[in-house]
């Protein structure tokens, strides 16, 4: 039985080079993929990897929800089936909820590895789930649970061949996991390390009645800000968890299994499991960074948003109807510039103001440019109906 915190030790990998090596790729190559776009063009690209997130985030957990339909619980517009409902309105939360973290941190110091904010990540996603949701069955007694937003659990649970901690210690595993990744004595790569790490070691303690991979990964996407990864937002971990699936739950086994003998450290669990499950960690991400690199590539997505206003002139794609050529040219233009005024539009053209801004317009009402205020610059938008053709493979196909 768990129920002292020293049991959960080591928390950081093996002093490793390669594994260094590893985390300095990691840094670099994402702060490379933040350079290929304009600074307001990233918004786009950014704002479509959060329902990217969400989209794997909940795949993983078996909840499938497609991001074109993501996308319509955004605009309020939702199944009649519950069922569906309800995996639509999840997948929202999700959004939501990674919104107003990434807000909080851009407004404030927080400390992302305390009790306090791991359980407001669970407060904020289970306190506006659907009730349905909220009523789980403990897989070790077989009875009902309700799920309290915010609280840890007080029961015992067993996760794959895991037995967690005992519920009345969570409270000081979550103190001792506070104390070892919190604070400036990591530094450079060391942090991306303890981003792996820290990862394993939350599902570990398996905090909460349900919803641990979830906010799992939300502290983890909250912790690559805060190092900061420079470019993270562009990229996603959860996209590479749930492409590998069945990988990722092998690494977090590798990573519960105690210690190997002699060889494998000095702590309770095995220090090669966790070292393994940061190589994975580490991989992932590079992974991720290389394809969206691919992706990112200028010269390609301006091809790419080409192509799309032809096939929609031949009716190869789904759309609102055919849309003149010239809408590339504005289209790529808030690519390139980030953003430009709407009396810019016939110049951008060649077109007569008028016809200019009858495309401008079209573009706007179908979501591939958008506006903070109704006559304000436009930027790029992508909307989760031509993310496939603008990004190919992002996700399945519907």
């Amino acid at each position: 039985m768990f129920d002292h915190p020293r049991q959960m030790t080591p928390m950081m990998p093996a002093d490793n080079a390669n594994l260094s090596d590893l985390a300095v790729d990691v840094i670099r190559k994402s702060a490379e993929l933040s350079g290929r776009l304009h600074p307001v063009s990233r918004r786009c690209v950014v704002d479509l990897l959060r329902i990217i997130n969400s989209y794997y985030s909940n795949l993983i957990e078996g909840h499938k929800t497609h991001p074109i339909d993501i996308e319509h619980a955004m605009q309020r517009i939702y199944f009649d089936d519950p069922e569906k409902r309800a995996l639509q309105e999840e997948s929202l939360i999700h959004i939501e909820v990674q919104e107003t973290i990434e807000r909080d941190l851009a407004k404030k110091e927080i400390k992302i590895c305390s009790s306090e904010f791991i359980r407001s990540i669970h407060k904020r996603f289970y306190e506006r789930m659907p009730a349905e949701f909220k009523i789980v069955n403990n897989k070790k007694t077989g009875e009902k649970v309700e799920v309290i937003p915010g609280d840890y659990r007080l029961h015992e649970v067993v996760v794959g061949q895991h037995v967690p901690p005992t519920h009345y210690a969570v409270p000081d595993f979550m103190g001792f996991f506070e104390e070892s990744y919190e604070g400036t004595s990591l530094q450079g790569e060391q942090k991306i390390l303890a981003a792996g790490a820290s990862h394993h070691r939350l599902g570990w303690i398996h905090p909460f009645t349900d919803g641990n991979g979830r906010v799992m990964r939300l502290f983890t996407d909250t912790f690559m800000h805060n190092i900061p990864v420079k470019g993270y937002g562009l990229w996603t971990i959860s996209r590479g968890f749930a492409r590998q699936r069945d990988d990722y739950y092998k690494a977090l086994t590798w990573g519960d299994a105690p210690r190997q003998g002699d060889y494998d450290g000095r702590g309770n669990l095995s220090l090669k499991g966790l070292t393994a499950f940061c190589r994975f960690f580490l991989e992932t991400c590079l992974d991720q960074i290389s394809f969206m690199g691919t992706l990112l590539r200028l010269d390609d997505m301006l091809d790419r948003i080409k192509g799309y206003i032809e096939l929609r002139n031949k009716k190869m794609v789904p759309g609102d109807g055919p849309i003149k050529v010239e809408a590339v040219r504005l289209l790529q233009e808030a690519l390139l510039k980030g953003e430009y005024n709407r009396g810019q539009a016939s110049r951008i053209t060649g077109l007569p103001e008028r016809t200019a801004r009858v495309i401008l317009s079209s573009l706007v009402k179908e979501g591939l440019l958008v506006s903070d205020t109704p006559r304000g610059p436009v930027r790029l938008a992508v909307s989760a109906k031509a993310a496939p053709y603008w990004f190919p493979s992002l996700f399945p196909d519907k």
